[in-house]
Formats: structure tokens, C-alpha cells, sequence
């Protein structure tokens, strides 16, 4: 097994993943931008009698639309009866109490968020700040983890409660891991980026879904720069010490296996799709490890060509460019 963790690259990567010197530029901090996160699960569970959910729904009627698909049900009635039995229901109350007492102080996220809508303003001048809103979700009855709209976000937050939390997703360890609060932003960037990356849907192969992702991931980067590369793409501390340390490695199994313009579907899963781990590489080597690689991809595609900016980078489609502009090879380290 050729994965080995040096005691000082955990000590480089878990305290120095981009912190120092991550303040946004003059130009994109002054841009005017102000987010309050408005805590929906509050007037929901306080709700005592029919009346009162029909008055929430009428107050926030575009959250009732989009985030709890009201136009999914035949009348008024029979969307507001089992929200109402929802609302009063003990068991999800319990879980509303503990969310709002995890999540009460939200002011991290709305500095994120703000921090995250300056950058965006910055490059995409028309760019209009999305209202924000948080609600407890009863694990999916009642909504999504995550909504991203052009106009609304919607944090459900019951999902990002932690592993103390009462009740949980059912969902294999390694996709519970990236439930957690301090994620909850990046993820939300996440999905926002598909608004803006553009790819080439009519080549399709691993490395073009690389690249893809690696894009995503350096927007969603771009835009919170002062957040750890483990909480954006949801690796541990000692994951990202261990995949930068062997990155050479990783590359070499990629080319020598002829693996870059595989078309194979269940091939391109192996790489891009959840997985615990990529044994095919190393019993210790994290799943995704082809969005990982193809985050550095990017990188180095952008390093190299400082004169891109960040809305051509997500416009650019063509991966053989980024790919080979790039000069991506990284040396094994013995």
C-alpha cells in the first residue's frame, strides 16, 4: 500500500487549506451585498391550529411553490392537512427544537453567503442576490436537504444537524459525512455553479466529467475562498493530505490504465460517482478521486492562463483545451 500520511502534511493541509490571505480584493468587498437568512421552521412549528399554517402559506407563497411543491396537490386542503399534522407532530417538533438550537446563530452562513454574492455581482454583473431561507424538513417530508433557484435558497436544516442529531438521513456513512453544518454553504455553491458551467454534451468521457466537476469545484472555491478544500469537496483533512501527497501516483493509474477517454459508463461511475473508496487505486483512496484530480486540472489550467476569468473558465467547453493548456502531470513522490 502506497498511501502514507506524513505527520506535517496533516499539519499543512488541516490548518493552512487557504485561511491565510483569503480576503476578498477591495474591488469585490465593497460591493454592496446584504443577506439575512430567514428562519421559516420557527413560524412553521409554531403553528397551532389549520388557520394558522393556511396564513403561513399565504405569507411566503414562492417557498410554498417551489421548496413544498403546493401545485403538486389537487386543492388548498389537502396541502394544508397533512402540513398541519406535520407541524404538530411531537416527534418532528423534536427535531425542529434541536435544529433551531444547533442553528441558532446563522451569522457564519450569511457572511459566507454574502462574501459568496460579491464575488458573483463582481463577475456576473447582472447577477441578482437570491432570498434565503431555512427550514426543517422532517428528513425529506417535507422538502429537500438543499433548494437552489435563481431567486431562492432554501437550507433544510434538520440534514445538517450533525451526528448528534436525534434522527438522521438514511444514508451510507460516507454521504452522511458531508451533513454537516460548516458544508451546508459550500454544497449550496455547489449547485449554484451549474447555473454558469458549461459543458460539451456531445463528447462524453471521463475526462471530459473531470473537468467538468473540477470546474465546479474551483467556482465554488472562487467564490468562498476562505473555505477549506475538505469541506467543499467534502474530504477529510487527512484525505486531502493523503490524495495531494501520492497526486502523482493517482495521475499514473489514470494514464497507464488508458482510463482519460473511456466512454463506459460503469468506468466513468468508478471515478465520478459515490463510492467509500477507489480500490481500483488504493484501498485508502477516497470515492470521487477523478473530480478531486480534475479539480487540480483546473487549477493548473488557471494558473497558467491568469488572464481567464472566471466567467470564461465556466463558459469554456472545450476540455482537450483546459487539459492540455493545463500541462497537468505531477511527479510521484517516493
Amino acid at each position: 500500500m502506497y498511501y502514507r500520511l506524513l505527520i506535517l502534511a496533516i499539519l499543512v493541509f488541516a490548518f493552512g487549506c487557504g485561511e491565510k490571505g483569503c480576503e476578498l480584493p477591495k474591488e469585490i468587498a465593497r460591493i454592496p451585498v446584504d443577506v439575512e437568512i430567514e428562519r421559516l421552521e420557527k413560524p412553521f412549528f409554531a403553528a397551532e391550529t389549520r388557520a394558522d399554517i393556511a396564513g403561513f402559506i399565504q405569507a411566503h407563497p414562492y417557498f410554498a411553490k417551489q421548496y413544498l411543491q403546493q401545485g403538486e396537490y389537487p386543492s388548498d386542503s389537502a396541502f394544508i392537512n397533512p402540513l398541519y399534522s406535520l407541524a404538530t407532530n411531537p416527534a418532528l417538533d423534536s427535531l425542529a427544537q434541536q435544529a433551531m438550537h444547533t442553528f441558532a446563530d446563522m451569522q457564519e452562513q450569511e457572511q459566507q453567503l454574502e462574501g459568496a454574492f460579491k464575488v458573483l455581482k463582481y463577475n456576473y454583473p447582472d447577477f441578482a442576490v437570491p432570498e434565503v431561507k431555512t427550514f426543517v424538513t422532517g428528513l425529506g417530508t417535507l422538502g429537500n436537504d438543499l433548494y437552489v433557484s435563481d431567486s431562492l435558497i432554501v437550507f433544510g436544516l434538520d440534514y445538517f444537524i450533525g451526528p448528534e442529531a436525534k434522527y438522521r438521513p438514511q444514508a451510507y456513512e460516507y454521504i452522511l459525512n458531508r451533513y454537516e453544518g460548516e458544508k451546508m454553504v459550500p454544497a449550496a455553491m455547489l449547485l449554484l455553479s451549474n447555473r454558469y458551467n458549461r459543458t460539451d454534451f456531445a463528447e462524453r468521457n471521463l475526462l471530459t466529467e473531470m473537468i467538468g466537476m473540477g470546474k465546479a469545484y474551483y467556482f465554488v472555491k472562487s467564490v468562498l475562498p476562505c473555505v477549506p478544500d475538505s469541506l467543499i469537496i467534502s474530504y477529510t483533512d487527512k484525505q486531502i493530505a493523503d490524495v495531494s501527497h501520492n497526486e502523482g501516483r493517482i495521475w499514473a493509474h489514470f494514464v497507464e490504465k488508458e482510463l482519460l477517454f473511456d466512454k463506459t459508463p460503469f468506468i466513468v461511475n468508478k471515478y465520478i460517482g459515490e463510492r467509500p473508496n477507489t480500490p481500483e487505486i488504493d484501498a485508502t483512496a477516497p470515492g470521487r478521486i477523478g473530480t478531486w484530480v480534475g479539480w487540480q486540472i483546473v487549477r493548473k489550467y488557471m494558473e497558467r492562463n491568469p488572464e481567464v476569468s472566471l466567467p470564461e473558465l465556466m463558459a469554456e467547453t472545450d476540455y482537450r483545451k483546459i487539459f492540455d493548456e493545463s500541462k497537468y502531470k505531477p511527479e510521484r513522490k517516493r
